[in-house]
C-alpha cells in the first residue's frame, strides 16, 4: 500500500515536469516566431496556394487604384472576368518582363486557332494582327508559324503547342500570308476544323507587286529591274505569271481553291487601302466577323505622316507610340508608267471576277 502511494506520487511529479518543459519550449517557439515577424521575415514565407488563388479572385482593382473584395462588389461577374483577361493579355502581348509573361502563361489552355489571317503578303497582314492584339479577348502568335505550308509534317499537336494560352471566351489567332496561295492549305485547315474563320487582307495587286519587289530588293540589291521580272518579253508585254510577285495578285484564282472547302461566309476580305485610310472602320468589321465586342476604335489610332500609315497611340505607362518596324512603309522604286499600265490591264479581268466572287468592289480599276 505504501509502495503504490509512493509510485503514484512519483508519476504525478514526472507529469508536472513534462508539462513545465512543454510550456517552456512552446514559449521559446512563440518568442522566436514573434521576433522574426517583427523583423519582416514572415513576409518571405511561402503562402498556401489556396490563399493566393483566393486573393487573386476576391480582389478587384478599382479605377482609383485601390483594392476591394469581391464581397464588396457582388459576385465575380463578367466585367471582372474581362478585367482579368485584359491584364493577362497585357502581360503576354505587351513589353512585360519574362517573369510576368511566364505567370500569365500559366492561365488558360492552348487551343487550335479559331481564326487565321491567311493572306496576302504585303497586303497589310502585320498591321491587322498588331491592331487586333490590342483587344483583350484576342491572343495571337507573334511570328508566322507556316504550319499549313511548310511544317505540316510536324503534326497538329506541334502546331497547337505553338499557340498562346487562352481563357474561356478568348480567341486564338495566327497569321501566315502564304497560306492563301498554297494549294494544299485549304484542305489542311479544313481537316483541323471546318469552323475556322479566315481573314484575307487584299490590296491593289499592282501596288502589292511593287511592294513585294521592294522588299526583295532590300535583301538582294543585285535583283533585275521590276519590268524585267514582270514580263516574259518586254516587247510583246506578255506578263510572267510564274513570278511570285505577279502570281500572288491573281486573287480570284487563289480564292477558288479556298471555296472548294469553305463557304464564303467563313471568309472576311479586308481592304489593305482602307486599313490605312480608315483603320477603325476596317477593325470594326473584323471584330464583328470574329464575334468580338468593338473594343478597338478610332481612339487607338493616329496617322504617322512620315511612315504614311496609321500607328497605335502609346499605351499608358509607355514612352512612345507603337508603330510597325522600319521594314514597313519603305519608299518604292520608280517604275515606268507604261509598265504599271500594262500590269493593270493584265489584272483587270481577275479583279472584276474577284469583286463578283466576294460581293465587294475594292476600287482598284
Amino acid at each position: 500500500m505504501g509502495c503504490s502511494k509512493w509510485r503514484a506520487a512519483f508519476n504525478f511529479g514526472h507529469l508536472k515536469v513534462q508539462s513545465k518543459l512543454s510550456v517552456f519550449f512552446t514559449m521559446i517557439i512563440l518568442f522566436t516566431y514573434l521576433f522574426y515577424c517583427l523583423n519582416g521575415y514572415c513576409d518571405s514565407l511561402p503562402r498556401p496556394v489556396y490563399d493566393q488563388q483566393s486573393n487573386f479572385q476576391n480582389k478587384i482593382i478599382l479605377n482609383d487604384g485601390h483594392e476591394a473584395s469581391a464581397q464588396q462588389h457582388g459576385a465575380y461577374n463578367a466585367s471582372q472576368v474581362s478585367f482579368v483577361r485584359e491584364q493577362l493579355s497585357d502581360l503576354s502581348n505587351g513589353d512585360s518582363s519574362s517573369n510576368n509573361i511566364s505567370i500569365a502563361n500559366n492561365y488558360g489552355s492552348k487551343k487550335f486557332p479559331q481564326a487565321i489571317i491567311i493572306g496576302v503578303k504585303k497586303g497589310g497582314t502585320r498591321a491587322l494582327l498588331e491592331f487586333l492584339r490590342i483587344h483583350p479577348d484576342v491572343r495571337a502568335v507573334g511570328s508566322e508559324p507556316h504550319f499549313f505550308d511548310r511544317f505540316y509534317d510536324k503534326g497538329l499537336e506541334w502546331y497547337r503547342n505553338l499557340m498562346p494560352r487562352t481563357l474561356e471566351g478568348q480567341i486564338t489567332m495566327e497569321k501566315t500570308p502564304s497560306y492563301f496561295i498554297t494549294k494544299e492549305a485549304p484542305r489542311r485547315v479544313f481537316s483541323m476544323s471546318r469552323h475556322t474563320k479566315l481573314i484575307v487582307v487584299v490590296r491593289d495587286p499592282v501596288t502589292r507587286a511593287v511592294s513585294d519587289y521592294t522588299q526583295t530588293l532590300t535583301k538582294s540589291p543585285g535583283l533585275p529591274s521590276f519590268q524585267n521580272l514582270a514580263f516574259r518579253n518586254t516587247t510583246t508585254g506578255l506578263i510572267d505569271t510564274s513570278w511570285s510577285a505577279v502570281r500572288i495578285g491573281i486573287y480570284a484564282k487563289h480564292l477558288e481553291n479556298w471555296l472548294r472547302f469553305f463557304p464564303l461566309s467563313r471568309l472576311l476580305f479586308v481592304s489593305g487601302e482602307r486599313l490605312v485610310t480608315d483603320p477603325a472602320g476596317e477593325m470594326g468589321r473584323v471584330q464583328d466577323f470574329l464575334g468580338l465586342k468593338r473594343v478597338v476604335t478610332d481612339k487607338h489610332f493616329y496617322f504617322n505622316q512620315t511612315k504614311g500609315f496609321p500607328c497605335l497611340k502609346k499605351p499608358e505607362g509607355s514612352s512612345r507610340p507603337r508603330c510597325l518596324g522600319k521594314s514597313k512603309g519603305r519608299p518604292h522604286p520608280q517604275i515606268p508608267s507604261e509598265v504599271l499600265l500594262r500590269l493593270r490591264d493584265f489584272y483587270r479581268p481577275f479583279n472584276l471576277k474577284f469583286y463578283q466572287m466576294t460581293g465587294q468592289n475594292f476600287g482598284w480599276d
